[in-house]
């Protein structure tokens, strides 16, 4: 499985969800944007920064047999 770390920067609360923005590189593009998180899953105080771990699984040649 390749996987790959993103970072999302605290945008703004709404009603029943806290908004985060990716944070990019110079000339990278999103991979996944906006993020919307519950919050009854976070604190009372939401994290300014927050980190997501995506796996992409990567299927082997034997696989196709």
């Amino acid at each position: 499985m390749n996987t790959h770390e993103l970072t999302f920067k605290l945008e703004k609360e709404t009603k029943n969800t806290v908004r985060y923005a990716e944070v990019l590189e110079d000339g990278e593009a999103p991979v996944i944007g906006t993020l919307y998180v519950q919050k009854t899953y976070l604190p009372t105080t939401p994290i300014e920064v927050l980190s997501v771990t995506i796996g992409i699984a990567v299927e082997s040649e034997d696989s196709n047999a």
